[in-house]
């Protein structure tokens, strides 16, 4: 059978050698109301792989992606300790924060706000106490793997030979004023921080060979915003813990559970929401179609396997 055969046939999606994300989004959309829907059905299926990864598998490959968010911080001391202390370097300096979103996402490791977001979709869809048990679970495998990998990195840095005292000097100026902020500005914060990763999250699939583009582009939004983010925060606080800054509580409070708490609200809830809620109805009205298409079909089936019957007995 021919390519233009297969094209003729409906509800068939043609096949191609290509694997880019804007193939996939094409192929796709053959078969659904909308691009939106199409973004929306590549990142739920994506969601769907992840629910069902083995818990040992999502805990090792979170703690990775903990170990490499510490490169954010690496990045940005350096920069911190050699640029010159005005607007220009500030700019400059936060090149640097996007550095451990790099490697993580490119690296297809397990990240809190960004693979966590995709498995919310499903949910969506089929928002059962099964289901949303398995998410919580993801959640929880995920976020405690990414905060062991941080506490990790942290710890390394502070007691490794590794940075010259500027540069250790530029971690504890970063990381302090990430605690200046009172619990509800770091609420906030992490409301708009889960919303711009979540947005990354739904650009990617139209990105093609620009992700890293959009990696960068979007995270450093976040970090000239001050923004507050779980993972990136937790290097940062963590390393104030372990210099004797800090005690250990204020790292629970008042720095990762409002920080959470609005990473989760922004990213999961609201976005979300909203990007489930703009194809919902066209997808519902989908499957409406293809039932009505599917009703004659099954009736000669019905119709044939009585005639069967009846001539059987």
């Amino acid at each position: 059978m021919s390519d233009t055969d297969k094209q003729a046939e409906p509800g068939v999606a043609v096949q191609s050698d290509e694997h880019d994300a804007n193939t996939n989004i094409e192929v796709k959309e053959q078969n659904l109301p909308s691009r939106a829907a199409a973004i929306h059905e590549l990142i739920r299926e994506e969601g769907e792989k992840e629910l069902e990864r083995d818990g040992q598998a999502l805990l090792w490959s979170a703690v990775a992606a903990g170990l490499s968010m510490g490169a954010s911080l690496m990045a940005r001391g350096i920069l911190h300790a050699r640029l010159p202390g005005n607007a220009a370097g500030f700019l400059l300096e936060n090149l640097g924060y996007t550095l451990g979103f790099i490697i993580v996402i490119m690296s297809r490791q397990q990240l809190f706000t960004e693979n966590t977001l995709t498995a919310v979709l499903p949910i969506m869809q089929k928002p059962t106490g099964h289901n949303i048990l398995i998410l919580l679970r993801l959640w929880g495998v995920v976020l405690l793997g990414n905060l062991a990998g941080t506490a990790a990195v942290a710890f390394a840095f502070l007691h490794m030979p590794i940075f010259n005292p500027a540069t250790r000097e530029a971690f504890v100026d970063l990381s302090r004023a990430v605690m200046v902020n009172p619990p509800g500005d770091m609420f906030a914060n992490g409301i708009i921080a889960g919303w711009i990763i979540a947005s990354m999250v739904w650009m990617m699939p139209s990105a093609g060979n620009a992700k890293i583009l959009v990696i960068i582009l979007m995270t450093y939004l976040v970090g000239i915003g001050d923004l507050t983010h779980i993972v990136v925060g937790s290097v940062e606080v963590f390393y104030l813990v372990f210099n004797g800054d800090i005690p250990w509580h204020h790292f629970v409070y008042p720095f990762a559970l409002p920080t959470l708490a609005g990473n989760i609200v922004g990213g999961s809830f609201i976005f979300a929401l909203l990007s489930h809620a703009q194809i919902r109805n066209d997808l519902s009205r989908q499957r409406k179609q293809a039932l009505k298409q599917n009703a004659p079909r099954d009736e000669r089936r019905v119709n044939d396997k009585q005639k069967v019957d009846q001539g059987e007995d």
